[in-house]
């Protein structure tokens, strides 16, 4: 039997002659429940948004995109596409071609980004799968046509009921400099959409999707590409491929993946993360001054105990290990039952959304949370180990000298 750890919890449960005392040791119990279900939930909201944030730029951006070092574009004869369909891993690839240009239709006009893809485009991009009106059609009865964001859409008000209902699209050229009628300082072209789509506001009032034969015409290069938009195979080593393909394009072309493509959104929801952790953490540290108050008055309440433990031959290490293990009891309680009310409301809010987003304007109504295993172990390190140095702290003889004839 381990003496320590039994008069531990004999302490910690039974009754004191100071009813502060049990006061104290509930209020630090409860301070170590808080601190670890706020340092839980608030883990899973933040994993939850990047999940969501995440699944939404994935429907947009490939898994791969091979794009030139220097400048905008380059011609499509570059590239090997016999080597680069036989890398593994590969299920598909697309060619595109973007351009800044303006939009017109009607009195109504808009600066967006006109991308010409081909027709791997549907394999590689989940696009088509988030039509808000019409469908995913750039070809149609040898027509060609445009998919645009919603909010371009609302912005240009398309009506594709109308069987007229063309948009103009315009495109610097390039070398020009001075013309007399502003019209001249453009390619211009006409193509009807048919449609719309919807992921979130950034796209949505940013793309339009064309043939890339369309975008080809427009700017008068028959060969010009922007970038090659990679898919992969559900088992393929992302980093394999990406080496594969840069032995394949060479040094004149860089081989991004969907983080690179991100980097700076994927490095502030982390830095954001770390963060709030850090501020929480701080205050469960000053939350864990209960802890220290609650084993300073245990001791001078079992004064006669201790005494009575030394007279029996008790050292002082076993001595001091008593009230080490009541604190660490305190906080891993605390921690457990912190533990268990967040997977009840995690839960609950994944299953029913009980904390709503205001607005009405967000992609999803409820907060978004998920659960991680890694962030449990996290917090529950984080929450022992300021347990075991705040209860520690009471035994320390220079800071509670007050006390030290109970040690000594």
């Amino acid at each position: 039997m381990h003496l320590p750890s039994l008069f531990a919890r004999r302490y910690l449960v039974s009754k004191k002659s100071t009813q502060a005392i049990n006061i104290l040791s509930g209020i630090s119990v409860l301070a170590m429940l808080v601190g670890s279900l706020g340092l839980v939930m608030v883990l899973s909201v933040f994993n939850g948004f990047e999940h969501l944030v995440v699944s939404l730029y994935d429907k947009f951006y490939p898994e791969l995109i091979v794009s030139p070092v220097k400048g905008k574009f380059f011609n499509e004869h570059t590239i090997q596409y016999d080597k680069l369909e036989r890398v593994k891993g590969i299920k598909a690839y697309s060619l595109q071609l973007e351009e800044k240009a303006l939009l017109r239709f009607g009195d109504n006009q808009y600066i967006a980004t006109v991308r010409g893809v081909d027709k791997n485009f549907t394999k590689i991009s989940s696009i088509p799968n988030a039509m808000f009106h019409g469908q995913f059609l750039l070809h149609s009865n040898g027509q060609r046509h445009a998919v645009v964001g919603a909010g371009i859409e609302q912005a240009l008000g398309l009506n594709y009921d109308n069987p007229f209902n063309e948009l103009s699209i315009y495109i610097p050229k390039k070398g020009v400099s001075y013309v007399l009628n502003p019209e001249d300082a453009f390619h211009r072209a006409l193509i009807k959409p048919s449609g719309s789509f919807s992921i979130q506001q950034e796209f949505d009032v940013e793309y339009v999707f064309v043939p890339i034969e369309f975008m080809r015409t427009l700017v008068n290069e028959p060969n010009l590409v922007s970038g090659i938009s990679i898919s992969l195979e559900s088992e393929a080593d992302i980093n394999l491929v990406k080496k594969e393909l840069k032995k394949i394009c060479g040094d004149q072309f860089a081989v991004f993946d969907r983080f690179e493509q991100n980097k700076s959104l994927y490095a502030i929801m982390k830095v954001e993360k770390w963060v709030v952790y850090a501020i929480l953490t701080f205050i469960l540290i000053v939350a864990a001054f209960n802890i220290i108050g609650s084993l300073s008055m245990l001791i001078m309440e079992k004064r006669k105990d201790i005494n009575i433990l030394r007279v029996m031959g008790s050292d002082l290490l076993s001595i001091k290990k008593i009230f080490l293990y009541e604190g660490i009891l305190i906080s891993f309680i605390g921690c457990i039952l912190g533990f268990i009310i967040s997977i009840i409301l995690i839960v609950l809010q994944q299953k029913f959304g009980l904390i709503e987003i205001g607005g009405g304007t967000f992609v999803v109504s409820a907060y978004p949370v998920k659960m991680n295993t890694m962030d449990f172990v996290l917090v529950f390190f984080t929450v022992m180990g300021i347990g075991i140095i705040a209860s520690w702290i009471p035994m320390m003889r220079k800071m509670y000298s007050s006390i030290r004839f109970s040690f000594e």
